[in-house]
């Protein structure tokens, strides 16, 4: 049976269609290739997972937004009955000016990706992406997926929480197995150029200045991207049944829908990070210091009890160890 994986031309779409590719699956990818940033970046992903599956790759090109699309693919791929949505509009700051493409992009295809599933049918289990934008300013550190989210900061955020309450709706109503995943600053070879890894390295091999937010007074939690990648293979295994508890932050203990978080549930210094990538690099960041951007947070950290409960999740990869393999990447896919 195939796994259907919405978002494959991304940053975590790409890595998850390949660990799958690797243990044997069938995958058909779905996305629709935009120019959020550079598109030669993801046809150059798409091209990797084309080169590595012999046969087992699948690429449909097209947005999910577009009504009736996803349903007719759906449709089209009887035999899927594992789905991974991962297509979404990311991206805090851009939320801030362009509101609107992550109503579109975030509840939108939500809803189109649920509602496919629910005409269909014979869908096993729904895996899909949130953020731990979703927690807001919470104060209470680290956040838990039980905790409140009815404070987003960002536009971004609000789809994403939006998106997670759609979900619950169709799990209730309709029985569809599904699991949310809380990603928390996903970093890593592959990764997209509006995240701090890439913005970072980049700005230090061409002598520009950083930005640093906040003056450096900013934590994040940091996590790798095959530890993300291991913690979304677990859950596709684990679809959640109607009995089952529902892991604290979906409801009732009727629906089958479970939230978790994937960080490496330890949160670092920005400046730290910085100057990990500086002594990767072996050259010294242009600081220029910053007040906070509206609609970001000053800390991040994730509670992983009940993905290590649930899932087996089982961060491995510090930033010391990290980081040494995105700058690798970069400077080879780059040639720089």
């Amino acid at each position: 049976m195939p796994v259907l994986v919405t978002g494959a031309a991304g940053f975590i779409g790409m890595h998850v269609a390949r660990a799958l590719l690797a243990r044997g699956e069938t995958v058909v990818g779905v996305d629709n290739v935009n120019d959020y940033y550079d598109p030669k970046l993801k046809e150059a992903r798409l091209a990797e997972l084309a080169g590595l599956g012999h046969g087992a790759f699948r690429f449909a090109k097209l947005d999910i937004t577009e009504p009736g699309a996803f349903a007719a693919l759906l449709e089209g791929e009887r035999g899927a009955d594992r789905i991974v949505h991962l297509a979404a509009q990311a991206g805090v700051r851009y939320s801030l000016i362009n509101p609107g493409a992550y109503v579109r992009a975030n509840i939108e295809g939500q809803f189109a990706v649920l509602e496919a599933c629910r005409l269909r049918g014979g869908v096993r289990h729904l895996v899909y992406a949130s953020s731990s934008s979703v927690y807001g300013g919470n104060a209470k550190l680290p956040f838990a997926a039980d905790d409140k989210i009815d404070r987003p900061i960002s536009l971004y955020a609000a789809s994403k929480a939006s998106a997670e309450l759609i979900s619950f709706c169709y799990s209730h109503l309709y029985g569809l197995p599904q699991t949310g995943l809380r990603f928390f600053t996903a970093y890593g070879p592959w990764g997209r150029p509006d995240m701090s890894a890439f913005i970072f390295t980049k700005a230090i091999l061409e002598g520009r200045p950083i930005q640093v937010f906040n003056h450096g007074d900013m934590r994040r939690d940091f996590t790798y991207i095959d530890d993300i990648v291991a913690g979304v293979l677990a859950a596709i295994d684990r679809p959640p049944s109607r009995s089952a508890a529902a892991g604290g932050a979906s409801g009732d203990g009727e629906a089958p829908h479970r939230l978790y978080n994937l960080g490496n549930n330890r949160s670092e210094q920005l400046l730290d990070f910085i100057g990990t990538i500086e002594a990767v690099l072996g050259r010294k960041a242009v600081l220029e210091m910053a007040p906070m951007q509206p609609g970001d947070v000053k800390d991040t950290y994730a509670d992983i009890a009940a993905s290590q409960r649930d899932l087996g999740f089982a961060p491995k990869t510090t930033i010391r160890d990290g980081v040494p393999r995105f700058v690798a990447w970069y400077r080879e896919f780059y040639r720089v």
